[in-house]
């Protein structure tokens, strides 16, 4: 008895070495609102997940392999909070990809760091961080983006890119930073893709340029953009302008935004136009402009309320991303009021 308690003892010190030496973290964001659409297809309201943080909920661990090395993992599946569904399935299916958002296993140390899977993509990164509202809700400049879906080139990679190893500088480098990242076909069209992306972050300011290329089979999509932002403290102001190319298409987005904090609430406003011209789509042009008001009840949760406006050309029928489709020509509108909770 005195042996197996010296042995349990013994086997508790040493798990307890191992715990330490390594951690899993559980975190998330559940975010839902509730929305008013109008545009050419009807007026419809509806429940949104997604309008101001993008629903998630993730795993990420990291064991110190001594020496500055680390090894880690980061696995993070969406969620449609509204209807329960996982992996940012539609409104009555999970997609078959649970971990849909990020699914990589890393090592870092004084090298940077490397990094295998399902990752953002270099070149995304830029149109998220200096949109002054996230990519997320009414507000987002992606609403105008056709180049987020290729300009129908088949193109998967402009958020994310599957079977990608990734390499990123270390830190220290004086507010240098950088993304290389390589992302193999097999056999699956669009997702063959190389990019990277270069910036310097010090103090107020933040600036950064990104290009990649993904394999189609026919012509290749490209895409390229710079983006940057200044803190005055009051107000922090930002923008990108991002170039698509699919063959004889080009698409220009060009984003200008603003948040300023007000105590415990931050006002958002932005201005996004596309310019499309070439292979039959000179007459796709549109502008948006979005506001809103962001008011945190804790570090945790917040609630928000937005409000975007876009005008469509011709030959255009962007919405603001939610209820029925637009019709060519036509104007949307959309307004929302939500709650978002981190954990």
């Amino acid at each position: 008895m005195k042996k197996s308690l010296i042995a349990l003892a013994t086997l508790a010190a040493f798990a307890g070495a191992a715990s330490a030496q390594s951690s899993v973290t559980l975190f998330g964001v559940v975010d839902l609102s509730a929305a008013h659409v109008s545009n050419g297809g009807g007026t419809q309201r509806v429940m949104n997940s997604n309008s101001y943080n993008s629903n998630r909920l993730g795993f990420r661990g990291v064991e110190d392999l001594g020496g500055g090395m680390t090894a880690q993992f980061w696995l993070e599946a969406g969620m449609g909070n509204d209807v329960g569904t996982v992996g940012g399935g539609s409104l009555t299916t999970a997609s078959s990809q649970m971990f849909n958002r990020r699914s990589t296993l890393g090592l870092t140390g004084g090298f940077g760091e490397i990094r295998l899977g399902r990752d953002y993509t270099p070149q995304f990164w830029n149109t998220t961080v200096f949109d002054a509202f996230g990519t997320n809700g009414p507000g987002s400049s992606l609403n105008l983006s056709t180049g987020a879906s290729g300009l129908g080139s088949g193109a998967t990679t402009f958020v994310r890119a599957n079977n990608s190893i990734g390499y990123f500088l270390p830190g220290g480098l004086g507010g240098l930073y950088g993304q290389v990242q390589v992302s193999a076909g097999e056999n699956a069209i669009g997702n063959k893709h190389t990019s990277f992306r270069l910036g310097y972050a010090a103090g107020p300011l933040n600036v950064s340029v990104a290009t990649s290329k993904t394999e189609t089979g026919v012509n290749d999509f490209k895409m390229s953009n710079i983006g940057a932002s200044y803190d005055f403290g009051a107000a922090k102001v930002m923008g990108y302008i991002n170039n698509s190319k699919f063959g004889a298409v080009k698409e220009r987005l060009t984003h200008l935004g603003l948040t300023a904090p007000f105590g415990a609430t931050t006002l958002r406003a932005g201005y996004t136009q596309n310019n499309t011209s070439g292979g039959g789509f000179d007459a796709r042009d549109a502008k948006q402009f979005a506001i809103g008001l962001v008011y945190d009840l804790s570090k945790r949760t917040a609630l928000y309320t937005d409000f975007s406006r876009i005008s469509n050309s011709a030959g255009a029928n962007y919405s603001v991303g939610s209820g029925a489709a637009n019709t060519l020509g036509h104007s949307a509108r959309g307004f929302d009021v939500g709650v978002r909770h981190a954990f």
